[in-house]
C-alpha cells in the first residue's frame, strides 16, 4: 500500500506558475501509475494528467495540454505537476492518485490510493 502527500499549492496570480509535488511512502512506488486530478467547488473531480510507472507514457486532459506537465522521479518517490499560465478556472483542490493496474487511467474510479489534496487559488 502507498500513502500520498501533496504539497506546493497556494495563491498565485493569473498567468503565474506553480509546481505541485506528491510524495509517496510505502514500498514499490515505481510499480504504480500516478495521476493528478482536481476538484473545484461545486464540481465533480476531474482528470488532469497521468504518468506510467517508469514515466515513458503521459496523458493530459485536452483542455490542459501545453500548460501542465506531469513528471516523476522514482528515486525520490515523487510525482510532480508543473502548472504554467494559470487561469482563474484552474482554482481547485488538486489530488494525487496511484494505482497498480496496467492501464494508465483518466477516470478517478481507476485509482485506488489518494492523497488529501493541496489547494490552488488563482486570482484574476
Amino acid at each position: 500500500q502507498v500513502q500520498l502527500v501533496e504539497s506546493g499549492g497556494g495563491l498565485v496570480q493569473a498567468g503565474g506558475s506553480l509546481r505541485l509535488s506528491c510524495a509517496a511512502s510505502g514500498r514499490g512506488f515505481s510499480s504504480y501509475n500516478m495521476g493528478w486530478f482536481r476538484q473545484a467547488p461545486g464540481k465533480e473531480r476531474e482528470f488532469v494528467a497521468a504518468i506510467s510507472r517508469e514515466g515513458g507514457y503521459t496523458s493530459y486532459a485536452d483542455s490542459l495540454k501545453g500548460r501542465f506537465t506531469i513528471a516523476r522521479d522514482n528515486a525520490k518517490n515523487t510525482v510532480y505537476l508543473q502548472m504554467n499560465s494559470l487561469k482563474a478556472e484552474d482554482t481547485a483542490v488538486y489530488y494525487c492518485a496511484a494505482d497498480l493496474s496496467v492501464r494508465v487511467g483518466q477516470n478517478p474510479i481507476e485509482y485506488a490510493y489518494w492523497g488529501l489534496g493541496t489547494r490552488v487559488i488563482v486570482s484574476s
